[in-house]
């Protein structure tokens, strides 16, 4: 009844499952399908706009269908219904699980919340029915799913590969319903280009392992950034920016012989007019004053942003006079840090939970350093200065929600911690 497809990058696993959709639909007239995103324009663009012309064009040549671009759902003559939605719309949402369905099938699933796949389960309940060689069948109601995968900690993981309750943690009363199958992008070589698929083998270990290598990440105790976090608030596209800032986090780098040293933070972040905060890019470089000075000031111009900060306890006057020699009268604030990076990044952690800071692409040594932020403190093995560049933007464009969130866990009371069925029946 439930099938996940799970593994790296341009495996077919969307392609798979939309054709499997297709079947069902041709099969059962009147039957309803619905194919869901966390955003509805990922699924119009990666969907609608993508993978279902080409299933239907390789598989289904000489099949008919409508597109209504008004409420988003495909028609075929035999009057079933596939619609695409995306969480993030609520009324488009409502409106497509205010109907009751025989398939369902949520894209991207690593960016979905459990309480949104227990939502989506209440409406597989439309009883349709197909023939086969003249004997009647019910069609069995199916929901899909599929990822790149995220953490251990996901519920994914937790449902389709440990067979365990997501919410109590307790072993399934029916695993034998819960299928799942790894396809990884070596097993559609035939449709990838030798080049894409020798850029998934060098990248780092950690977006190999999840893009090429198609497994689930391990999971860092109390983590303050999980990865799974960060791909929820991943974002093509950007409203236009009230306020931006170039942040910059300083070492003892110097113009020659830095290559033991550490690196000098620069990240370029602002405020949208929706009210969230975006990462917009991530600057940092090993290298000297006469260098890291000129980046960062042409990244305030390129940008046209408002402020430039840094850290003053290491450095702030000299990143002042630095920036100031490569662009004069630069507007510039020294910030303090008064408390450890962990108190530091607790707050900013809580607003990319709750999705008030968005990441305008993919910043994978940045977001390297977010994963080791605990809150028992910073376990990775060098200096986190892109992830330290990172809090300062944001806690200059949340100075409120960051004291606020400051106060709340001040006031909190200190915590002890330790240490597969076919697609049709």
């Amino acid at each position: 009844m439930f099938v996940m497809l799970f593994g790296g990058s341009r495996s077919g696993k969307t392609f798979i499952i939309v054709r499997a959709i297709i079947i069902r639909a041709l099969a059962a007239s009147g039957s309803r399908h619905a194919i869901l995103r966390f955003r509805f324009n990922h699924v119009k663009a990666s969907v609608v706009r993508d993978t279902f012309p080409k299933v239907m064009n390789l598989c289904f040549p000489n099949v008919s269908y409508h597109l209504d671009k008004t409420d988003w759902f495909v028609e075929f003559p035999n009057g079933s219904q596939i619609w695409f939605g995306g969480l993030d719309d609520k009324e488009r949402t409502e409106k497509i699980l205010g109907q009751e369905h025989v398939s369902i099938y949520l894209n991207e699933s690593s960016q979905i919340m459990y309480s949104s796949v227990l939502l989506a389960i209440t409406r597989l309940a439309q009883v349709v029915t197909y023939t086969v060689e003249g004997v009647t069948k019910t069609l069995r109601p199916k929901m899909f799913f599929d990822c790149n995968p995220p953490s251990m900690a996901h519920w994914s993981y937790k449902l389709f590969i440990k067979k365990l309750d997501p919410e109590s943690n307790k072993k399934l009363t029916n695993p034998e319903d819960y299928d799942s199958l790894q396809m990884n992008p070596a097993d559609n070589e035939d449709n990838l280009s030798p080049v894409y698929l020798k850029t998934l083998q060098n990248m780092p270990a950690r977006m190999r392992k999840r893009f090429y290598d198609g497994g689930f990440a391990d999971t860092t105790e109390n983590a303050l950034w999980t990865l799974e976090m960060i791909d929820k608030w991943k974002v093509e596209e950007t409203p236009d920016m009230q306020r931006i800032i170039v942040a910059v986090d300083p070492s003892g780098a110097g113009d020659e012989d830095n290559l033991d040293n550490d690196a000098i933070g620069i990240v370029v972040a602002g405020l949208g007019t929706d009210g969230n905060g975006y990462l917009l890019e991530d600057l940092t470089v090993k290298a000297g004053p006469a260098t890291w000075g000129k980046i960062a000031a042409s990244a305030f111009e390129r940008h046209q942003a408002d402020l430039i900060v840094a850290e003053k306890n290491y450095g702030g006057e000299m990143v002042k006079f630095v920036v100031r020699a490569a662009k004069p009268k630069v507007p510039f604030k020294s910030v303090t840090a008064t408390r450890g990076k962990v108190v530091r990044a607790e707050p900013i952690s809580s607003l990319t939970e709750q999705g008030k800071i968005r990441f305008a692409g993919d910043f994978n040594d940045l977001e390297d350093e977010l994963y080791s932020f605990t809150t028992m403190g910073f376990i990775g093995e060098k200096s986190p200065n892109r992830a330290d560049a990172f809090i300062w933007a944001m806690s200059e464009l949340f100075p409120g929600m960051v004291k606020e969130e400051k106060q709340k866990k001040e006031r909190r009371p200190r915590q002890h911690y330790s240490g597969g069925g076919s697609w049709m029946g």
